[in-house]
């Protein structure tokens, strides 16, 4: 008899199993010093290049895949409006957890990447850290954050290629391998990805500074500022 081979998850299983994953790391997650940015050199560190990127409040913003809202806690203390969207329900928990804690307000939703649930509405930037590999179409998705941008409006994206930590002790969800930019994305390849849907970008390396990361790198680390 013939062995039969294991189908491949489909995109539901494969969504279902990425957002199990990042729901088991929901509670730990902010252990990671740019995850948690509770050290304060860290916490500064991000808040200024945060108003470099994006100009002065208040502004309407998207931050896309935004885990335990680290990032959105920072830019509703700059003061603008802020919507964070997450495809792990914990995650959004978690994050609904630090804004009360910090007295402040945003619009958490649980929701997919490709196709964030904020109906017709449009922003002033759209932020997106480390996701772009977790995603089955990652062009089709930066097609749909940058049609969700007003006119002059911004796009951020903080990527690049990480080395695979040792120290992991499970592995990815199913089916994640085979993802079009899984393991990450280079600046280079990002930038001719971009520069056809935007009016000019610019690309900032992060790799240089120890503040932003907990300790120094030795990795690919950036940000991808276009504007439309």
């Amino acid at each position: 008899m013939t062995e039969r081979t294991a189908e491949p998850p489909g995109p539901a299983e494969r969504a279902a199993s990425i957002a199990a994953y990042w729901d088991a790391a929901a509670p730990s997650f902010d252990e990671e010093p740019d995850h948690g940015l509770r050290a304060g050199r860290t916490r500064a560190a991000w808040a200024r290049l945060l108003r470099s990127w994006i100009p002065s409040a208040p502004l309407d913003v998207l931050d896309i895949g935004c885990g335990t809202g680290s990032l959105s806690l920072l830019l509703a203390e700059a003061g603008h409006r802020v919507t964070g969207v997450d495809l792990a329900p914990r995650m959004i928990e978690e994050a609904r957890a630090k804004f009360t804690t910090a007295g402040l307000t945003a619009r958490l939703l649980v929701g997919d990447a490709m196709a964030p649930p904020t109906g017709d509405q449009r922003f002033d930037a759209v932020l997106c850290r480390h996701l772009l590999w977790t995603l089955p179409d990652p062009e089709a998705a930066l097609r749909a954050w940058v049609a969700r941008l007003r006119p002059g409006g911004r796009l951020v994206l903080v990527e690049g290629r990480w080395r695979q930590s040792a120290r992991a002790a499970a592995p990815y969800a199913d089916g994640a391998a085979s993802l079009p930019w899984h393991g990450g994305i280079g600046a280079e390849e990002l930038s001719r990805t971009v520069r056809p849907l935007t009016a000019g970008l610019r690309v900032d390396s992060l790799g240089e500074d120890p503040d932003l990361w907990g300790g120094e790198v030795d990795d690919e680390r950036y940000v991808l500022v276009a504007h439309v």
